[in-house]
């Protein structure tokens, strides 16, 4: 599980333990050497976590923008267990600079190299070797966790690339991926309550309902461990890779798995009616036009997918 420390990330580690597996936790944040982005959580705690559960987990401090540490990453796993069956990656999900909201010109360019290697090149350089673990198996589940279930993702124009890159490379690795039996597939969090979500509407996990007062939406939040219960699930669905390059919802994957949240709730942001009140007016109406032209973008783009398969030998 590559981004343990905080929010989705320690959710599906804890998740995939749950579900019996063998988890490595990796991450930068360790004891002594705090996140970069100043929060408190460490891969080693996720690891406790998992621990005290009766889980397996090991903590192991990777900087994933680094291809000789992911590389020996793999190695040591594969030394250890001769295989590797899946690889969740969700590494910069909370990046404080990818949630640097800002229009294209006010972006600040400053920070555009910093968020590419972070959010993109350590997500290519993690899903490279973890390919290349599971080829001689001709077997294995590459997952890569974004934000939405749409193209589209807020922002500022680096972080759009970064989120939008992180569901369109799947499909693209895929159909490369396709011989060897290895699926790739993305899926997105609803509202997710993560540490920072919390920190946020100043609640915690117990009385988080308590935020609904500010925000409604917020009603129908899921904790980090529901969208890992749903990627537990699809790893363990024998047809599952059948899903291969696709975008999914951990709502969409709750539902057909029958997945619940800690607390047995179901939450399911795609069939929640959205209070857009909450949010600043041009904000809606930049999103309306987005929707609209992302419907259009991609219809266009189907019809010529579909008019270039047919020109292809069968």
């Amino acid at each position: 599980m590559a981004g343990a420390t905080r929010g989705a990330g320690r959710g599906i580690a804890r998740a995939l333990a749950e579900a019996g597996a063998t988890v490595y936790c990796t991450g930068r944040s360790v004891k002594g050497k705090p996140s970069p982005y100043k929060r408190p959580e460490t891969i080693d705690e996720t690891a406790a976590m998992i621990s005290a559960a009766g889980g397996t987990a090991l903590a192991l401090r990777v900087d994933h923008t680094n291809e000789k540490e992911v590389k020996a990453l793999f190695r040591r796993i594969m030394r250890a267990h001769k295989r590797i069956d899946i690889v969740v990656d969700s590494v910069a999900g909370e990046d404080p600079l990818m949630g640097l909201y800002g229009s294209l010109w006010h972006a600040d360019m400053t920070k555009a190299d910093a968020i590419y290697r972070q959010g993109l090149t350590s997500r290519i350089i993690t899903a490279k070797h973890a390919a290349l673990a599971m080829m001689p198996a001709k077997r294995g589940l590459i997952v890569e966790v974004t934000e939405n279930d749409m193209i589209g993702g807020g922002g500022n124009p680096m972080a759009q690339a970064v989120k939008m890159a992180q569901k369109v490379l799947p499909l693209f690795w895929a159909a490369e991926l396709a011989p060897y039996r290895i699926a790739v597939i993305a899926v997105t969090p609803g509202f997710l309550r993560s540490e920072s979500m919390l920190d946020h509407f100043g609640v915690t996990e117990e009385n988080w309902r308590d935020a609904g007062k500010k925000d409604s939406n917020f009603l129908q939040s899921e904790s980090p461990l529901f969208v890992g219960r749903a990627i537990a699930a699809l790893a363990t669905d024998p047809k599952g890779t059948d899903r291969t390059g696709m975008l999914f919802g951990s709502w969409e994957l709750g539902r057909d798995y029958k997945v619940s949240d800690y607390d047995g709730r179901r939450p399911d942001w795609g069939r929640h009616k959205i209070d857009f009140s909450v949010l600043p007016a041009e904000w809606t109406n930049l999103f309306r036009t987005g929707a609209d032209l992302e419907s259009k973008w991609l219809s266009t783009l189907a019809a010529r997918t579909r008019k270039f398969r047919a020109k292809m030998p069968s």
